[in-house]
C-alpha cells in the first residue's frame, strides 16, 4: 500500500488548467519557502545598505537562505502555532545564520512584512511568464485576423443568425480584450510593493536603529525609515509604497481585479471556440483536441474547456479578496489570512489559461467553407435588415416590412431562397437582388475595425 502523504502535496491532479504550467512553478510551497526567504535576505541587504548592519550579516542570512534547507511540510504543521508560516521559518533561518549573525534576522519586522512581501514577489514570478503568454496569444490572434479579414461569417446575436460578420472582426475583437488584459496586468505588476511596517505600521522597530551596526540591538540614531523601504524594494525588484499596508489592501485588491478580467477576457475567446467547433457548427477547431475515455471519434476541445472553466471561477476568487479589504485595526485577525489561498489560486488558475490560450489561439483551425455555408442557412434571410433599408425608398417602410414578412416565411416555408421568392414581385424588377441578398456584400465595416483594432500594438 502507498504511503499517504499528510499534507496532500498539492500536484494539481484535479487541476489540469495550471497544472505543469509556469504559474505552477511560480506558486507552489517550494516557490513561497523561496519567496519568504527572499524576503528575509533582502531586509538584510537592505539594512547594510544604509550602514544598519555589517556586511558580514547580509551574507551569513543569503547563505543561510537557501530554500532546499528548509522543509516546507514540517514549517506548514509548525505554522498552525503562531498562524503563520513566517514564525516557524524566521527560527530555523536565525538558527542556520548562527550566534553571531542571527540577531540581524527579521529585525525590526513583522510576519505580515514578510508574507506580504513574499506574496508580491510570487506574483511578480507568476505575472512574468503570464505576460508572454499573453503576447503569444495576441500576436496569435493578430495573425487570424489579417488572414481572415474578409472571411464571412454569420453573426449571431442571443444565439440566433443576426446579420454577417467576418472572422477577423471576431478575432480582432478577441485581440483587443488580450491586449486589455496586459495592460491591466503589466501595470499591476510594476506596481507591486513590498511591505515594510513592523508590528503595527508605524515602523517603530527601525527607529531605534541606527548607525552603529556592530551590535544588533544597542539603541541609536533613528533611521530614515523611508529610505529603508526604498532599499528593500530595490533588492526585491519591486515597488516602495507610500505607506505600509497591512490593512490598506489595493495591492491585493487591483492584482485580484486584473487577475479576475484576465480570466474573463480568455473566457470570451474560449466560450466562442467552444460554440463554434461543435459537431453541428464546426466552423472552428482546436489544433489538438483532446480525447474521450468512452468516445474513439471525439476531439474535445479541451483548451478552450479549461479557460472556460478558470473564467468562471475566476471572479469568486477575486470577490474573496475584495471582501478582505474591510481589515479591522492596524493589522488584522483574518481578513489577511483570508487571502493567502485564493490569490494563489486565482493566480494559478489565470497562469494556466493564459498558458492554454497562447496554445489555442496558435494551432485554431478556421473552415471558412462552413461559415460561407452556413451564411446561408436561413435562405437570405440574414440580410433582411439591409433589405428593409433598400425597399423602403422603393415600397414604403410599412409595404416593405409587410413584403419581407410574407416572402420571409414562404422562403423557409417552401425552402427556396428569398431572392428568387422576391423576384416574383413585379415592383421589384430593377433591384439587383442577388446582390441585395448575397451575405458577403452586406458586411458593414467589419473590414475598417478590423484594420482600426489591428494598429494596436
Amino acid at each position: 500500500m502507498t504511503a499517504v502523504d499528510p499534507l496532500g502535496s498539492d500536484t494539481g491532479l484535479l487541476a489540469p488548467g495550471w497544472a505543469g504550467s509556469p504559474a505552477a512553478a511560480a506558486t507552489g510551497d517550494t516557490a513561497y519557502l523561496r519567496a519568504l526567504l527572499d524576503a528575509e535576505a533582502a531586509l538584510t541587504r537592505a539594512q547594510v545598505s544604509l550602514g544598519l548592519a555589517p556586511a558580514a550579516a547580509a551574507d551569513a542570512v543569503d547563505a543561510a537562505a537557501a530554500a532546499a534547507r528548509y522543509d516546507a511540510g514540517a514549517i506548514a504543521l509548525r505554522a498552525r502555532a503562531g498562524g503563520n508560516p513566517v514564525i516557524p521559518l524566521v527560527g530555523e533561518l536565525t538558527a542556520a545564520v548562527g550566534e553571531e549573525f542571527g540577531p540581524y534576522v527579521h529585525r525590526g519586522a513583522t510576519s505580515q512584512d514578510i508574507l506580504d512581501t513574499a506574496a508580491m514577489l510570487v506574483a511578480a514570478r507568476t505575472l512574468d511568464p503570464l505576460l508572454a503568454d499573453l503576447d503569444r496569444t495576441q500576436s496569435a490572434l493578430a495573425r487570424l485576423a489579417v488572414r481572415h479579414r474578409d472571411t464571412a461569417m454569420p453573426g449571431r446575436t442571443l444565439t440566433q443568425h443576426a446579420v454577417p460578420t467576418t472572422f477577423g472582426l471576431k478575432a480582432a475583437g478577441w485581440r483587443s480584450l488580450v491586449l486589455d488584459a496586459r495592460d491591466r496586468l503589466a501595470a499591476v505588476r510594476d506596481a507591486l510593493p513590498v511591505q515594510l511596517g513592523g508590528a503595527a505600521g508605524t515602523l517603530a522597530a527601525f527607529t531605534v536603529f541606527g548607525a552603529d551596526a556592530a551590535d544588533a540591538t544597542a539603541p541609536r540614531a533613528p533611521v530614515d525609515t523611508h529610505a529603508l523601504t526604498v532599499a528593500y524594494a530595490r533588492e526585491l525588484g519591486l515597488a516602495a509604497p507610500l505607506l505600509p499596508w497591512h490593512t490598506l489592501r489595493t495591492p491585493v485588491a487591483d492584482l485580484a481585479g486584473a487577475l479576475a478580467f484576465t480570466a474573463g477576457a480568455l473566457g470570451k475567446a474560449a466560450v466562442d471556440v467552444l460554440t463554434l467547433s461543435r459537431t453541428e457548427i464546426g466552423e472552428l477547431a482546436e489544433g489538438t483536441g483532446g480525447g474521450s475515455s468512452a468516445m474513439p471519434h471525439k476531439a474535445n476541445p479541451v483548451r478552450a474547456t479549461l479557460i472556460a472553466a478558470a473564467a468562471r471561477r475566476a471572479p469568486h476568487l477575486a470577490a474573496g479578496l475584495y471582501a478582505s479589504m474591510a481589515a479591522e485595526d492596524e493589522r488584522p485577525a483574518g481578513a489577511w489570512h483570508a487571502e493567502w489561498e485564493p490569490l494563489r489560486d486565482l493566480l494559478r488558475l489565470t497562469g494556466g489559461a493564459a498558458r492554454d490560450a497562447a496554445e489555442l489561439a496558435e494551432g485554431l483551425r478556421v473552415d471558412a467553407d462552413a461559415m460561407r455555408a452556413h451564411l446561408g442557412l436561413t435562405h437570405g434571410l440574414i440580410v433582411s435588415e439591409r433589405l428593409a433599408a433598400e425597399l423602403a425608398p422603393v415600397l414604403g417602410r410599412a409595404r416593405a416590412k409587410d413584403l419581407l414578412t410574407r416572402a420571409a416565411g414562404r422562403a423557409v416555408a417552401e425552402d427556396r431562397p428569398l431572392a428568387d421568392v422576391l423576384r416574383e414581385e413585379p415592383r421589384l424588377a430593377e433591384l439587383d437582388l442577388a446582390e441585395l441578398t448575397d451575405p458577403t456584400r452586406y458586411l458593414g465595416s467589419a473590414g475598417a475595425l478590423t484594420d482600426r483594432a489591428l494598429e494596436r500594438s
